[in-house]
C-alpha cells in the first residue's frame, strides 16, 4: 500500500495512526500488530456487511511499501464524509440529546443480525480473563461460570460500540459503525455491558443515560446488564490498559460480593 504526501492524519492511538488519503481512510498499525490480526479484521467487516449491517467497504489489506510506516500493515477502506457521533455529543445540543437516543437505537438494531461464522463472544472473553493475574482465581472462576451460562448466542456484537466509532454522513444517510476488529457473535447484554463500561470510564452520567436507554429500547432489565460488568471488565484488563487499571479491577470486584 502507498501513502500519498496528501494524507492528513485523523486520530493516533497506542497501536495504530488514521489516516484520511483522498477517497480512502487508511488504519496503520505499529510493528508489533501482526498481519493475521489486520486481516481478521477485514474479514470482520465482511461477514457483518453480508449480516446487513452499513459499515465502510474494505479496499485493500497490505504493507506499506515506504516512508515512515514501511512494513506496517494497514488497511483501507471507503471515506465516509461526516462527523463521529462523539464530537457531536460533545456540544451538548438538542440534536445531540436526539443522536444519542439514535446511538442507542442503532446497537439494539445492529444486535438482531445474526452472524454465526464470527468468533463466539464467549470463547473470546474467556481467553481474555485467563490470561489476567492479577485477578483472583476464585473470581476468574467465577467469572468463568458466568461465561458458561451462554447459550447458542450467534447476533452481532460489536464489542467497542462506543460514539467515537458511529459516523455521522454529511449527506444525512444513515449512519455508518466503524471499527470491527472486536466483533462477535454472542449475546446482546455482553455487549450492552462493555458499551456501558467504556462509556463510565470517560462520562458516568453519560454511562448512566445509556444504561436507562438501553433497557428501555431493547427491553432489557438493567440488572441483567450490570451481571455482565465484571466480565467484561476483566476482559478489559487483557489489553493492558494501565491508566484505567484501578478502575476496571473496581468494576471486577463486585464479584467478591458474591463469593
Amino acid at each position: 500500500m502507498i501513502l500519498s504526501d496528501s494524507k492528513v492524519e485523523i486520530v493516533r492511538r497506542h497501536n495504530k495512526v488514521v489516516f484520511q488519503d483522498g477517497n480512502r481512510l487508511v488504519k496503520v498499525y505499529n510493528d508489533r500488530k501482526p498481519g493475521s490480526d489486520v486481516f481478521n479484521e477485514a474479514l470482520n467487516d465482511a461477514r457483518v456487511s453480508e449480516a446487513g449491517g452499513r459499515v465502510p467497504r474494505v479496499l485493500e489489506v497490505s504493507q506499506v511499501k515506504d516512508g515512515e510506516w514501511e512494513g506496517s500493515w494497514a488497511i483501507a477502506l471507503t471515506f465516509i464524509p461526516g462527523r463521529s457521533l462523539d464530537t457531536i455529543l460533545a456540544e451538548k445540543t438538542a440534536e445531540a440529546d436526539a443522536y444519542f437516543d439514535e446511538f442507542v437505537e442503532l446497537q439494539v438494531e445492529v444486535q438482531t443480525a445474526d452472524a454465526p461464522l464470527l468468533n463466539r463472544q464467549k470463547d473470546k472473553l474467556r481467553r481474555m480473563i485467563n490470561s489476567v493475574k492479577s485477578v483472583d482465581p476464585s473470581v476468574r472462576y467465577d467469572l468463568q461460570m458466568r461465561l458458561d451460562g451462554i447459550k447458542g448466542g450467534a447476533k452481532v456484537c460489536h464489542g467497542d460500540f462506543v460514539p467515537s466509532n458511529v459516523i455521522i454522513p454529511s449527506d444525512g444517510s444513515e449512519p455508518y459503525v466503524c471499527d470491527w476488529a472486536h466483533v462477535t457473535c454472542g449475546i446482546p447484554e455482553v455487549d450492552a455491558a462493555q458499551t456501558y463500561l467504556l462509556l463510565k470510564m470517560d462520562d458516568p452520567k453519560l454511562a448512566h443515560r445509556y444504561l436507562t436507554t438501553y433497557s428501555k429500547k431493547a427491553d432489557m432489565p438493567i440488572q441483567v446488564i450490570k451481571h455482565w460488568v465484571p466480565v467484561v471488565a476483566a476482559a478489559e484488563l487483557a489489553r493492558g490498559r494501565k491508566q484505567q487499571e484501578k478502575f476496571l479491577m473496581s468494576q471486577v470486584e463486585a464479584v467478591f460480593e458474591n463469593l
